[in-house]
């Protein structure tokens, strides 16, 4: 299927992913991801990356390493994981067992305009993913998908795994979540139960 046959709504998408999240720690990529995670509800338990295009996945593998019984996943844009394509085969490696990378695949890079991203241009990064040796790897197209699929977030015992969520393409009005850097990090330890510094 090609990514202009992808109706499903990135908002709608996400809302459904997170719903009943319990204890999930969520990493956000940068731009678009963020507004979509904020839009479905704030919560102590995300992260999200500002200016860090390409390194959800890593800041991800982090986490889940760190956190090895919560469950975490990266919830992100095509065009920010093709940036940092190498993350997935260090992801691999690791076998973080509770870590989960769901790209939401519009095929094109929308922060910047819209331009076709590769994954537009027919690259396909479940295969990449399966490849770099994901032990689990899913295409989703619909809502119906995403609501059977949300219970593996919870897993903490067979991943990595790797989902892309086929969404339409369009740009939503933007829900921005807190920018500050600090505010950010000091929230997230707290709610990992860390002092804050």
């Amino acid at each position: 299927m090609s990514d202009a046959t992808s109706t499903l709504d990135r908002r709608a998408a996400v809302k459904t992913l997170l719903i009943d999240r319990k204890d999930l720690l969520v990493v956000t990529g940068l731009g678009s991801p963020s507004y979509d995670v904020f839009a479905a509800g704030d919560h102590d338990g995300n992260f999200y990356l500002w200016g860090a295009m390409g390194g959800a996945a890593m800041v991800g593998l982090g986490i889940a390493l760190a956190q090895p019984k919560r469950p975490v996943v990266v919830l992100t844009g095509d065009g920010e994981q093709l940036m940092g394509l190498g993350s997935l085969l260090t992801v691999a490696v690791h076998k973080p067992a509770n870590l989960t990378v769901a790209v939401l695949d519009n095929g094109h890079f929308g922060e910047t305009g819209m331009q076709k991203s590769h994954a537009g241009l027919g690259s396909r990064l479940e295969v990449i993913a399966q490849g770099a040796g994901f032990l689990a790897v899913d295409v989703i197209d619909d809502l119906k998908g995403i609501a059977e699929y949300r219970g593996r977030l919870h897993d903490v015992t067979s991943g990595p795994r790797f989902v892309r969520i086929r969404i339409a393409h369009g740009t939503p009005e933007r829900a921005l979540p807190p920018r500050d850097g600090t505010y950010v990090k000091n929230r997230f330890r707290q709610h990992l139960g860390f002092a804050v510094t």
